[in-house]
């Protein structure tokens, strides 16, 4: 098997060692890239995929480095990766699909992970979101995942995750010649969860004045972290304090906002926050939750401002910004699927609900499924399904649009008690997948139960 491998990628011309994105030249734009419109290609490679960085999966993969631009108007690059089944494909469509990496370190970028000869992952997050994307695949769809965090990891940032998202859409179709697309106009549905619904909202209120000429089915989210400030409230002195530091890291790259607030940040960071800042540069999602389970980032410790930070005028409109739902100009035209468990322990349920109600009242389209036995992790895995039939059906629906007035009646509100017990339920073809996922319920728990308290539960591997 191994001497298989080495030769497809010698005949790929690829090595089984995976450069991290800072050291390799592929993620370098070309000079003169920035005169080039949104979602140009500027290069391309084909990638053998490895969900786990050690396991091929037996699926065509490419990448694209692609222009797309920063939350200042400014010509930026970043990768997507385009995972094609090898048979019956439908090349008239394909999902975009947004993880939750979390993460303000660029060796946690998609991108990366899902190449063979990457740093091996096993946590129970990464290894449910590769379940998840197979599914896709093995139903015949090409997926696509963009590096949603741009080229510095600024995660946290949603108005670049969006603009990164549409631009990575766009040039897929670009490349469409290369991935034997029968249409110049393809349909897409997005979907992410947590840190990916992050992405997938944004790019969902964003899209009709930034990329209207896109063919969007649906936009599909759980999780939803609508508001950055109600975040880092609910999770503050938490078991998942360690979701904020990259936040605030991630703000402040260069493609987010750090002409506005990085020399604030770095002037307020005490010691401690100084060696988290270095840190979360560093490490991906769940060392950060591990490394800084309890802390605040509203201690003096941390940063001189303490419960005062989200004050300074400067942070305070950073963090406006990222509310999704607020501008009346920024509603999503596609359909849209929200699910949301009341009792998220990690992204409160109300900024989500707020974010779907605003929405509606300026004439969405929408459903908002309230999951009532979920926790944050479990929620992606129950709801799974569910989840999976609606982005599925989105492509043959024909939605019509509510008018766009103060009318709700494009809307509904739904409720549900979900829990994974038969395998076959999304059909034989994907019955291993789903016996997988029935094995991440129970690590988890109803409700988190398992690791509600213990983020280091999530370091169980599923397989």
């Amino acid at each position: 098997m191994l001497r298989v491998i080495s030769l497809l990628a010698l005949n790929l011309g690829l090595t089984l060692g995976a450069l991290f994105p800072a050291f390799d030249p592929f993620y370098t734009p070309p000079i003169g890239y920035e005169a080039k419109p949104p979602g140009t290609v500027l290069k391309c490679r084909p990638i053998i995929p490895s969900f786990l960085g050690f396991i091929v999966n037996a699926v065509e993969g490419h990448q694209i480095l692609y222009r797309t631009t920063a939350i200042d108007g400014s010509a930026i690059a970043t990768v997507t990766t385009v995972l094609k089944p090898l048979t019956k494909a439908k090349t008239d469509r394909f999902i975009s699909f947004q993880t939750a990496y979390d993460s303000s370190a660029s060796r946690c970028n998609p991108s990366y992970t899902y190449q063979l000869g990457s740093l091996p992952t096993s946590d129970l997050i990464t290894e449910l979101e590769s379940i998840l994307i197979q599914a896709y695949v093995m139903s015949g769809f090409i997926v696509v995942s963009p590096d949603y965090e741009g080229p510095d990891a600024a995660f946290g940032a949603g108005r670049l995750a969006g603009t990164c998202v549409l631009d990575s859409m766009r040039a897929v179709i670009n490349y469409g010649s290369t991935l034997e697309l029968t249409t110049k106009n393809p349909a897409i549905v997005a979907t992410g969860y947590s840190g990916g619904a992050i992405a997938t909202g944004w790019a969902a209120s964003l899209q009709p004045k930034y990329a209207p000429e896109l063919n969007i089915k649906g936009w599909a989210m759980g999780g939803t972290p609508a508001n950055l400030t109600g975040t880092a409230m609910h999770i503050d002195n938490t078991p998942w304090t360690g979701f904020l530091p990259p936040a605030l890291f991630g703000l402040t790259r260069p493609s987010a906002y750090g002409k506005e607030i990085e020399p604030i940040l770095d002037d307020a960071a005490q010691f401690e926050g100084k060696l988290a800042m270095q840190f979360v540069s560093r490490n991906c999602a769940l060392e950060n939750v591990n490394k800084f389970k309890l802390k605040s980032i509203f201690s003096t410790n941390f940063q001189k401002f303490g419960t005062g930070l989200f004050y300074q005028p400067e942070i305070a409109k950073v963090m406006g910004d990222n509310i999704m739902g607020v501008k009346a100009d920024e509603m999503p035209t596609a359909p849209v699927y929200m699910y949301h468990a009341p009792d998220d322990e990690v992204i409160p349920y109300t900024n989500a609900s707020e974010t779907f109600n605003s929405w509606c009242k300026n004439g969405i389209t929408g459903t908002f499924n309230t999951v009532k036995n979920g926790g944050h992790g479990s929620t992606e895995i129950v709801h799974f399904p569910a989840t999976f039939k609606w982005c599925v059906g989105a492509f043959e629906r024909n939605a019509t649009l509510a008018s766009r007035s103060n009318s709700t009646s494009g809307c509904q509100h739904l409720s549900s008690t979900n829990s994974l017990t038969d395998p076959m339920e999304l059909g034989l073809n994907l019955e291993p997948l789903m016996s997988k996922l029935i094995t991440a319920q129970h690590i988890m728990g109803e409700k988190d139960a398992n690791c509600r308290d213990n983020p280091n539960a999530l370091m169980q591997p599923i397989l």
